[in-house]
């Protein structure tokens, strides 16, 4: 399709009003979309302000474009990105043909642990080190594509952990409703 390509800033969080301006409607119509499309779900900060992640940008623009220009009813473009969104829940891992052969990424295969197996620990900027403790080791040169797989990986591990902060947060609640 001949539709532009909008660059996304390289952010974890976007505001409303940014959101509105990339994706090129109101917020009153994200609001509206957030009811209608169970998918977009932006976090809340504590002041109750909306908080996008990347996904939820991607996602918004994904459902103008079914909207706006393929004319899709709500309803039609709600079942077509769910079905996208089905297809492409997995997490996507770049692969560049020098970077393999050369044994830079290696096959990742997801643990067989279940989430309450698995030991949660946040990591402060102090225990993973400080800046120059690592001072003989020569650095490591990157092209321009290694370099993007590494941020694309960056974002989604930052991406990952929010959910399991939310996720923590709200088994939290729920076991001490429970008691």
């Amino acid at each position: 399709m001949g539709h532009p390509v909008i660059a996304i800033p390289e952010k974890i969080f976007f505001k409303i009003g940014e959101v509105c301006d990339l994706v090129g409607v109101q917020a009153h119509v994200l609001r509206y979309w957030e009811t209608e499309f169970t998918m977009l779900s932006p976090q809340k900060n504590r002041s109750g302000q909306r908080s996008y992640r990347r996904r939820d940008v991607e996602i918004a623009l994904r459902i103008k474009e079914l909207l706006y220009d393929d004319l899709y009813t709500t309803a039609g473009a709600r079942k077509k990105l769910q079905v996208e969104l089905r297809e492409t829940n997995r997490l996507k891992i770049v692969h560049s043909e020098p970077a393999q052969k050369e044994g830079f990424i290696k096959e990742v295969k997801s643990p067989e642990l279940q989430p309450e197996e698995i030991i949660e620990r946040d990591f402060e900027e102090n225990e993973i080190g400080e800046i120059g403790e690592f001072e003989d080791t020569a650095p490591v040169e990157l092209d321009d594509e290694r370099r993007e797989a590494l941020t694309s990986l960056a974002a989604q591990l930052l991406e990952l952990r929010e959910m399991l902060k939310i996720n923590k947060t709200e088994n939290a609640g729920s076991q001490q409703r429970k008691y």
